[in-house]
């Protein structure tokens, strides 16, 4: 495999990218890096050349200044050495196992394009395109087209017998471009969306790539050149227009949107009017308007009609549309998983009121408080056949790396009757979210992860954060826990001061002991005493050692102890010695977030002479039922561990036939 590299000037931000090339578990003798140096002024030719001195498998290639990206790009492909090319930008990075999966699923499918699972920190990222992995689909059965980004990994042939290679000199909309003359001939694309692989890493000096702002004659220019492609490439009819209305949505109607085009100038409204306009009338017909969401097709409209202080008009009441979400119910299940219960629904202003809608005749219509100075006099704007497009979603997103993971969730649309002949759409839905591993991930990483829900509706994507707005019991059911093998403290907790649904997982920001303080503490009373804590844990949960604390106001000893699963709770063995504690009256705690953190005070306990300890009277016991099955599991191990050791050597004596009886009688024993 080649990773392709264009470099130009990237100072202390393209530390992260060697860094991560460095880390890749695939071979060193299985890739090669290729840096094309696009006439860097600073030192960076003389550190790479020093770096690929120390790794034989980095080259240098340095080429005069060409100002862009593209002809680096295509030198590298033009050098590369392996099956596969891999782009990768200079202040981007890759994860540790990137190189070895996505060579992997694109080796045993024989794939002319792998795209892996992307995170980012400051850009939009198609989620869409990595709700799963995909081991073989084409540009007709997924929707590639909303990944046209260039950072994938091409069957290095593929993109030589095929002629697809970057325009070069600056230009606009390069990448697209690109990767739309590459889907097409493309047989086989797979998507690994099971393991995030590229990292867009947002620079504090803004200059990320594609954050100039775009001169408009310019820029519509160049998208006529990819909006060609596609035509090209299709016949008319449902599919050219799929492809060609995700460039009216993304690239002509969002730059006329919130929050963007609230801030132009009234020049550059005007120029970017003229130039959206131009490459609309050209390729945007009825179909295409036609399958827009509401409020797109009304911009479209506006646009049409070259309203431009309509399309003003509509960003500020869009700009105006959020999504609520209300969190109902919140349940640990056995698995380890948490079940939600939410509702949800679109909201507009300060006081976030419904975004209503009109019925009459059977019909349904954008309220026309909304519209009334964007249609003509008594014109509506139906939206009868877009209800079903309503759509929620939940996901975890982790706030330092920006990864996010889709989570199960089913939701249904209700249309509730608010009087006057208005309703509103509201949906509930419940799913789950989880640290732990499921099918298509593993187990999340440490840190915090956010749970949001984003609304379809109307054409708009809105997100919410989940917990603010929740029902009163939600808080008594939001147990920590101990999860996974090795056990992982998950804390679910609502932040200070938004009150938003987060997970810490492995103990990122926040100490078990802190969220146990208030809970009860159970006294399980069986041969051996053990304290049920109000911690959440499942059957699959590893047992993990935990120091107990006995200390007093001039000294501190620490025992071992146990914490293990038992019936969804935490159980601590107690000792019943303490050897070497001096007698008297001593204060037991837990410390359950490692020798550093602060410990979980329990109660007093009192050591005698012989360092025999005994509890104080009067603690709260766990429930006579669960008691007896504690006992009963107690009695087990004992009766297994006393066969095992006793009745084990003298059935391995036996004849066959008779260690089978004899196992066969231990069995029903043990029970």
């Amino acid at each position: 495999m080649s990773v392709v590299i264009p470099v130009y000037n990237p100072g202390k931000y393209i530390d992260p990218c060697i860094d991560s090339l460095l880390r890749q578990t695939l071979p060193a003798d299985d890739f090669e890096v290729l840096f094309v140096n696009d006439g860097s002024t600073d030192d960076t030719r003389e550190r790479l050349e020093a770096l690929a001195t120390e790794h034989p498998h980095f080259r240098v290639i340095t080429i005069p200044n060409s100002g862009w990206p593209g002809k680096p790009r295509n030198i590298g492909v033009a050098e590369a050495k392996g099956e596969y090319v891999q782009f990768v930008d200079q202040d981007d990075y890759l994860a540790a196992e990137a190189l070895e999966r996505l060579y992997a699923i694109g080796h045993r499918n024989g794939s002319d394009i792998v795209i892996g699972k992307v995170a980012s920190n400051f850009r939009g990222v198609p989620h869409g395109v990595f709700k799963k992995t995909r081991e073989k689909c084409t540009l007709q059965d997924a929707p590639l087209y909303d990944s046209l980004t260039p950072h994938k990994m091409f069957r290095t042939e593929f993109l030589r017998e095929n002629g697809i290679a970057y325009p070069e000199g600056k230009r606009r909309l390069e990448d697209q471009l690109y990767m739309m003359q590459a889907y097409f001939p493309a047989k086989v694309v797979s998507i690994l969306g099971n393991y995030t692989c590229y990292y867009y890493s947002k620079r504090d000096d803004g200059q990320n790539a594609g954050s100039a702002k775009i001169v408009p004659s310019g820029y519509y220019g160049n998208l006529r050149e990819v909006l060609d492609v596609v035509v090209e490439n299709t016949e008319p009819g449902e599919f050219r227009d799929l492809l060609l209305r995700r460039f009216y949505r993304v690239e002509m109607l969002s730059r006329l949107s919130e929050p963007a085009v609230l801030k132009y100038s009234p020049e550059y409204l005007d120029e970017m009017c003229d130039a959206v306009e131009g490459v609309a009338a050209d390729f945007m017909h009825d179909g295409v308007h036609d399958g827009l969401g509401p409020v797109q097709r009304l911009r479209s409209t506006l646009l049409r009609n070259d309203d431009r202080q309509g399309l003003l008009r509509i960003a500020r009441f869009a700009q105006s549309v959020k999504a609520a979400a209300r969190l109902e119910e919140f349940a640990w299940q056995p698995d380890g998983r948490i079940a939600l219960t939410v509702s949800g629904r679109l909201v507009h202003g300060d006081d976030q009121a419904p975004l209503k809608l009109l019925r009459r005749d059977g019909r349904y219509f954008l309220h026309p408080d909304f519209t009334a100075d964007l249609l003509p006099d008594g014109e509506l704007l139906d939206v009868t056949d877009d209800i079903d497009g309503y759509a929620a979603e939940l996901s975890l997103r982790n706030r330092e790396t920006a990864v996010e993971w889709p989570c199960p969730a089913t939701f249904t649309t209700e249309i509730v009757d608010l009087g006057d002949d208005t309703c509103e759409v509201v949906l509930r839905g419940s799913g789950h979210v989880t640290s732990e591993a499921v099918k298509g991930r593993g187990r999340v990483s440490r840190g915090f992860w956010d749970v949001w829900v984003p609304f379809r509706g109307l054409g708009l994507v809105r997100k919410a954060r989940l917990g603010a707005d929740r029902a009163e019991d939600v808080d008594a059911a939001c147990l920590p826990a101990s999860l996974g093998s090795p056990a992982r403290a998950v804390i679910p907790y609502f932040t200070d001061p938004h009150g938003n649904l987060t997970l810490d997982v492995a103990r990122r920001g926040k100490k078990l002991a802190t969220y146990l303080a208030e809970r009860p503490v159970l006294l399980v009373p069986v041969g051996r005493p053990e304290l049920r804590l109000d911690l959440f844990t499942t059957a699959a949960t590893a047992r993990s050692t935990v120091q107990l604390v006995l200390s007093s106001a001039t000294a501190s000893h620490t025992l071992p102890s146990v914490l293990a699963p038992v019936e969804g709770r935490a159980h601590l063995t107690l000792p019943t010695r303490a050897s070497g504690v001096p007698s008297g009256t001593w204060q037991l705690s837990v410390r359950l977030d490692g020798a550093k953190g602060s410990p979980l005070p329990l109660f007093d306990v009192t050591v005698d002479a012989r360092g025999r300890i005994k509890l104080p009277a009067g603690l709260p016991e766990a429930d006579p039922a669960l008691v007896s099955k504690v006992a009963a599991k107690q009695r087990k191990v004992i009766v297994r561990r006393a066969l095992r050791t006793v009745g084990g050597p003298l059935a391995r004596r036996l004849p066959g036939k008779a260690r089978r009886r004899a196992r066969s009688l231990a069995a029903r024993i043990i029970g």
